[in-house]
Formats: structure tokens, sequence, C-alpha cells
């Protein structure tokens, strides 16, 4: 029977956040060229808080939460429904985390297979402010120049964060043209950017869903300090996640 992994240790953890490049590239720590979103129109978002740090994340099952397996920092609180995650905003909903499950496959160093599954000590009351999105159904890629939504919490520049739910439009770039920068590129991942501004996600974000047609096809993983980001391919996990919430 497949147990929940441990939480990295707090060695790794300091190792993480402290180096500014990290294994194949910084994580993700900001919205860059975005705006903020209007209140509550991503339902799904869900505010990771990992004190004294943050992740995002996204509701995928009333008892479930998707994010990064790099978020495994900490015990985490799932907060649900929220814009402003610094006020107490009647929108919203607070959870533990009763199972951490990082895929198995996981490897720190190449953010490879950075995918972890939450259950929540109890289901989400779903509302207006808290829905789940949709997974995608096949394990196809993902046309390019599609266009898609990320959103996050991080940081909207070097020095400037924010209390609020910020968004920003990006592109999939074609498999062949990311591999020129990342050449480490696996089938479970997928890169995501502007093809002429700069807009992506980058640190505060990590473990956001990357929306596409209404679809978390990709969850925010790692890049450099300009666009595209590297995202987790939802898409090649689907027999893993269906196995991991049956239980």
């Amino acid at each position: 029977m497949h147990q929940p992994q441990t939480l990295l240790p707090l060695r790794t953890l300091l190792l993480l956040l402290s180096c500014p490049w990290a294994g194949a590239g910084a994580l993700r720590g900001w919205i860059v060229g975005g705006h903020e979103a209007r209140p509550h129109s991503r339902p799904y978002m869900a505010y990771l808080k990992i004190a004294p740090y943050a992740c995002g994340g996204f509701l995928v099952d009333p008892s479930w939460v998707m994010t990064a397996a790099h978020c495994a920092l900490g015990n985490i609180t799932v907060i649900l429904g929220a814009h402003n995650v610094h006020e107490i905003e009647t929108s919203q909903q607070i959870r533990g985390v009763l199972s951490y499950y990082l895929h198995p496959d996981y490897n720190p160093d190449t953010f490879n297979n950075d995918i972890m599954l939450l259950k929540l000590t109890a289901k989400a009351r779903l509302s207006k402010y808290v829905k789940t999105v949709a997974l995608p159904k096949t394990g196809s890629d993902l046309q390019t120049g599609t266009g898609c939504t990320v959103a996050g919490w991080g940081l909207i520049d070097k020095d400037q964060d924010t209390d609020r739910l910020f968004e920003t439009e990006v592109s999939i770039y074609s498999r062949r043209k990311c591999t020129h920068f990342y050449p480490e590129l696996t089938n479970g991942m997928i890169c995501a950017g502007s093809f002429h501004e700069l807009k992506d996600s980058s640190q505060g974000d990590s473990g956001g869903p990357l929306v596409c047609n209404n679809v978390a096809e990709g969850i925010v993983s790692f890049g450099h300090n300009t666009p595209p980001g590297v995202y987790t391919r939802v898409a090649n996990y689907l027999p893993w996640i269906r196995k991991i919430m049956k239980k």
C-alpha cells in the first residue's frame, strides 16, 4: 500500500530557499507582467501557508489539493476561497493536511516529477468562492501557442510583495523550442511564457496551476529569470493521480 511521503528535511528546505539558483533552475517566485485578479474569479486557487514560506495550489476534489512536490517544506495550512491572504475574509475556508503524497520518483535536483497531492483534514464546502478545477482527460500534449493563465500570491517584482491574487497570460511553447532553454526537459514537463513580453510566473507562485481552456494542465515548477517557465505536465501523471485519489 502506498504511504504518504515525509516532508523535506529542514536542511534541504534551507538549501532550496537560500540558493538563488537551485538544481535545474530557480524555484518560481513572482508573477511577472501580470495584474491583480478579479476577486474570487479563480475559486479553485489554494494558498499554502508553510510558515514562514508559502506556495500555491489548486483544489481538484473537495478533499484534495494539488501542488508541486518542492513545496513539501514543512507542515502546510491550506487556505481556500481567499483573495487577500492577510485579511480575514468570510469567503475563506482553512484546512489542515491529513496526508502528503509526493510523486515517488520526484527528483529535488532536477525537479522531475514535481507533483504532490494533499489530502485535506476535512472536505471543502463548495460555493461560489470555493470550487474545483478540471484536470486533463488524456495524456496528449497541448498545441503550441495555446493561451493559458497562471496565478499566485508571490512577489510581483523583485522587492514588491502582494497580499492579493495576481494573474498573467502565457502561451505554450513547442517542446522543440523549449529544449533550447531547458535541455533537461522531460515528458513530465511543459514550457509556457510570453513570446513578446516579459510575462511569467516565479518563486512564490510555486505549485499554482497553469490553466488552459478551464483545465489545470500544469503546475508551476521552475525556470530562469526570464520566460519561458517550466511546469509539471499534469496529463503525464493521470494514472498516478487517480490511484492516489482513490485511497
